[in-house]
């Protein structure tokens, strides 16, 4: 296992693609994700943000839809934009809803959930201050949740970051992801964190070392 600064220089050294590989951090939690209690699940923004463009479309009216686009959402509406992602439109990353607009959204569960894009009030992506939720997704808030075998899967920038930057993305997600152990989880929290390119090999971190006050 390999501190968290050297595992970045060893995933920078060993990116080879020819494109500006993503940065994606993995991470083994000691939860059982079968319990309600022990799901691991939530959005944090990253200091130095992913290195990718995301597309936002917000479902909002009046002057919170003004709020949204001075933001910097890519589409806003709320019957109409229903209307055109149910007919196949997906060109997006990322939807954000006012609360009264879930009625609306709400017919989207089929195309959006298996996406992993449905608005949630714990991801912070079904929110009255949708204005601020725009320019948080838009500057890098990343979201995360356990799979069913407890891991998490976070990008944290690209292979073109200065190191620092990455690792400063890394501790970030790090601390987050430590505050918001459950309580129900008994044990060692951390298992393993894994940093890997997106062509690149896996390099192992020290949780010891990665984690704030662990």
């Amino acid at each position: 296992m390999y501190s968290p600064a050297e595992a970045i220089k060893l995933v920078k050294d060993t990116a080879f693609a020819k494109f500006d590989e993503t940065v994606e951090c993995h991470v083994r939690l000691g939860v059982d994700p079968r319990h309600a209690d022990q799901v691991v699940r939530g959005a944090t923004v990253l200091p130095h943000g992913t290195g990718r463009e995301v597309r936002v479309v917000a479902f909002a009216q009046g002057e919170k839809a003004e709020e949204a686009r001075q933001a910097g959402a890519d589409e806003v509406g709320a019957d109409e934009l229903a209307e055109k992602i149910e007919g196949g439109w997906l060109d997006f990353d990322v939807a954000i809803a006012t609360p009264d607009m879930m009625r609306v959204v709400g017919k989207l569960g089929r195309v959006l959930g298996p996406r992993g894009m449905m608005p949630n009030p714990k991801s912070g992506t079904v929110t009255d201050d949708i204005g601020n939720a725009v320019s948080e997704t838009k500057a890098g808030k990343v979201e995360y949740r356990t799979d069913r075998q407890g891991n998490v899967h976070v990008p944290i920038g690209k292979v073109s970051f200065e190191e620092e930057k990455l690792l400063d993305n890394l501790l970030a997600l790090m601390d987050t992801l430590q505050k918001a152990r459950p309580p129900g989880a008994k044990g060692r929290y951390f298992l393993r964190i894994t940093l890997a390119s997106t062509m690149g090999p896996g390099v192992k971190v020290n949780p010891l070392e990665a984690v704030p006050g662990l």
